[in-house]
């Protein structure tokens, strides 16, 4: 599986922002996808996922300001981040995996964990920064 990431960049405290990826080659068989993000402080943690079924979860923290689409005719992932804040600053990147990323309900994986789930191996993007200023 081939992965082209693009978007990112800088913006102001409440601006928007969209990732895209576009995936291409066995997309059949990864067709569970996601977006993490890292930071030195917080390490990698999962943003958002979407399932082959259009089941989504989200990191708490996202919810109500991103969303996470799929355009499967397209084979193209995208991120709509709304009303950014500093602390979403990071480095974004799509992955897709051949197990579902979001839970069925869409909700934590397990009590207090996460509601995007690690990938077991995945085809990953190349990464985007996204800075926000206050």
């Amino acid at each position: 599986v081939r992965v082209v990431q693009s978007g990112g960049g800088s913006v102001q405290a409440g601006g928007s922002l969209r990732l895209s990826c576009v995936f291409s080659g066995d997309t059949y068989t990864w067709k569970h996808m996601g977006w993490f993000r890292q930071t030195p402080a917080r390490g990698r943690e999962g943003v958002a996922a979407i399932n082959d079924d259009g089941t989504t979860s989200y990191l708490a923290s996202v919810k109500g300001r991103f969303t996470i689409s799929k355009d499967n005719a397209e084979d193209t992932l995208y991120l709509e981040m709304t009303n950014l804040k500093p602390e979403d600053t990071a480095e974004y990147t799509c992955v897709a995996d051949y197990r579902p990323l979001a839970k069925a309900d869409g909700g934590d994986w397990w009590p207090g964990g996460p509601a995007v789930r690690e990938p077991l191996n995945g085809y990953w993007g190349q990464g985007a920064r996204v800075s926000v200023v206050s």
